[in-house]
């Protein structure tokens, strides 16, 4: 079982460095500046008009020539560059960083940095790193303090590495507003596989798969709105990152996939078979199983409580809603459109933090004139 670690606002370090300011890095380190605003953080960059930006913002204190000498008052320093890039960094950091100094990585895959860590002096200071956050824009203008705030973020310690030195790194990611998950890096590069990983393959082989299927006209196409488009939607995602990922991991993902083509074969025999029993308890112990993921009670982040509204489709009208319930003090968790009228009623989602507020939300919106479609509490 992963070691979850909860939300505090502390950190024992005392200068922070940064190699690489992307659109991770760069989160990164608004977040940090956000969380504490006179923490000393000195950056390199190899597009120095990125350094420049972020010295002009505020974000860093300091800029690296690309000697990494200024790195060496450093406490703790991040290697936000592609995993390649990061394992020539970490040679060159070595005989730089002082004595206590943590490194870390931001990589999804971790397999080849803690390989090239083993049996080397940073054995015992490298502690792994993956913020469970992305977009598909890039680079430092597209960074934000926010788009940590409530993400996983995996921390895998290399063999040799003290308890104390991950629990301050697990403070300051839990500071930043991410949520630290500690675990081996083997189990980190199968668990990431299963869950992000191979979604993105499966993805891509639905979308080929109605593309090559689909009928003159391309009706397939024009009706993929719905629960396809839904479940599709992550292959818009950058091909290129996705194959380095691939090759990064084949071991764990082929794991996954030939667990899966025996689903597929279990399934279809059901199916051609005419199972009725099979097929039920197939979809039943799906939807057991995903609404779970929803009711996690030690973790208060999943602990949900939602409406449903409908809307209509016009200027304001999301506007409207979020007002009512500002006005009423009412505060709102998530929210999101309902893209796919497949399976919900109601165009939007809002989530709240407690039953109270939940009730509350539904009270107001019914006063105003809004059909509300209320849920049981989830968590």
């Amino acid at each position: 079982m992963p070691k979850i670690f909860m939300n505090t606002k502390k950190t024992s370090f005392k200068h922070i460095g940064f190699i690489g300011l992307g659109l991770i890095g760069g989160s990164v380190a608004m977040a940090v500046r956000r969380a504490f605003p006179e923490l000393p953080i000195t950056a390199w960059n190899r597009n120095r008009a990125v350094l420049e930006e972020a010295l002009a913002d505020g974000t860093v204190t300091g800029a690296d020539d690309g000697s990494f000498s200024s790195f060496a008052d450093c406490d703790l320093v991040f290697l936000c560059v592609p995993v390649i890039t990061a394992i020539d960094m970490m040679k060159r950091l070595e005989p730089v960083l002082s004595p206590g100094a943590i490194l870390t990585d931001v990589g999804s895959v971790k397999g080849d940095i803690h390989r090239a860590v083993e049996g080397t002096p940073l054995d015992w200071r490298f502690i792994g790193g993956h913020p469970m956050a992305g977009s598909e824009k890039t680079g430092y203008e597209h960074a934000s303090a926010q788009l940590l705030e409530n993400a996983w973020y995996f921390l895998t310690p290399a063999g040799n590495v003290d308890v104390r030195r991950v629990s301050d790194l697990s403070e300051l990611i839990s500071a930043i507003g991410a949520l630290p998950l500690v675990m081996p890096s083997e189990e980190h590069d199968y668990v990431t596989a299963a869950i992000s990983h191979f979604p993105h393959v499966l993805s891509a082989s639905l979308v080929n798969l109605v593309r090559d299927l689909d009928l003159p006209g391309h009706p397939m196409k024009t009706v993929a709105a719905g629960g396809f488009r839904d479940i599709t939607r992550i292959s818009s995602s950058s091909p290129q990152m996705w194959q380095e990922i691939c090759l990064a991991n084949p071991k764990n993902i082929c794991r996954v996939l030939d667990a899966y083509m025996q689903k597929l074969i279990d399934y279809r025999l059901a199916i051609s078979n005419g199972d009725a029993d099979k097929l039920y308890e197939i979809f039943r112990s799906c939807k057991d199983y995903r609404d779970s993921f929803d009711a996690q009670p030690h973790i208060p982040m999943f602990h949900e409580y939602r409406l449903f509204v409908e809307i209509a489709d016009e200027t304001g009208s999301l506007a409207k809603i979020t007002a009512l319930l500002s006005e009423a003090g009412i505060s709102i968790r998530n929210l999101s459109i309902i893209n796919n009228r497949e399976y919900e009623q109601g165009a939007l989602k809002i989530a709240f933090g407690s039953e109270a507020a939940r009730a509350a939300a539904g009270d107001v919106l019914s006063n105003a004139g809004y059909v509300v479609h209320g849920t049981a509490p989830r968590g």
